[in-house]
């Protein structure tokens, strides 16, 4: 069984808490026996899966496999071409490791995403402005280390699809068992 889920900002991303009252994946009512495949932050929103299936998710991040995941991010500014350019040749050195080249775009338009619950902060006199990323890695908290890198840091992230599974039809803290049909579109790149 895989599940795609809609994981809401400050939900942990493992069944048990760290400290008391904190959210957890055990406050959705998954099936027994699933586990998150693959992470994403506690202040991070977006498409994750969960799967019963043993190697799923070696498959699915195994750097060999070069899977792409895509991410929104509203980052504090406007990047510059030169800073998004940094984002698509990667090399930006984080903790040691340096980043694989992504496809990078800055978007014209804001997203349509509810409001974020507690709403990202806001200050008049700087702008924000949304990328897009499609990375075939997933570092801990790569995106937001990458848009700091480059002078635009990041004040909320969505994950929106994993290979060709696109996760925008799920309404935050929704998940829904995937057919195996579109299991198939997360192995496309």
């Amino acid at each position: 069984m895989v599940i795609a889920f809609h994981k809401p900002y400050g939900v942990l991303c493992q069944f048990t808490p760290d400290q008391p009252g904190q959210r957890t994946l055990a406050d959705f009512g998954f099936p027994a026996g699933v586990y998150p495949v693959g992470r994403l932050d506690m202040d991070s929103e977006g498409l994750l899966l969960l799967s019963d299936e043993p190697g799923f998710n070696n498959r699915l991040l195994d750097p060999k496999t070069a899977h792409p995941r895509t991410y929104l991010a509203q980052v504090e500014g406007i990047p510059t071409r030169e800073a998004v350019a940094k984002l698509q040749q990667g090399g930006i050195e984080i903790q040691g490791y340096r980043t694989r080249p992504c496809a990078a775009r800055l978007l014209g338009a804001e997203p349509e995403f509810p409001p974020r619950d507690p709403p990202v902060r806001f200050r008049q006199a700087i702008p924000t402005s949304w990328l897009e990323l499609r990375l075939i890695e997933g570092k801990n908290r790569q995106v937001r280390r990458m848009t700091a890198a480059v002078g635009f840091p990041t004040l909320r992230l969505v994950r929106v699809s994993i290979g060709k599974l696109d996760g925008g039809s799920l309404a935050q803290g929704a998940w829904q068992e995937l057919a195996p049909s579109a299991v198939r579109q997360i192995w496309l790149k």
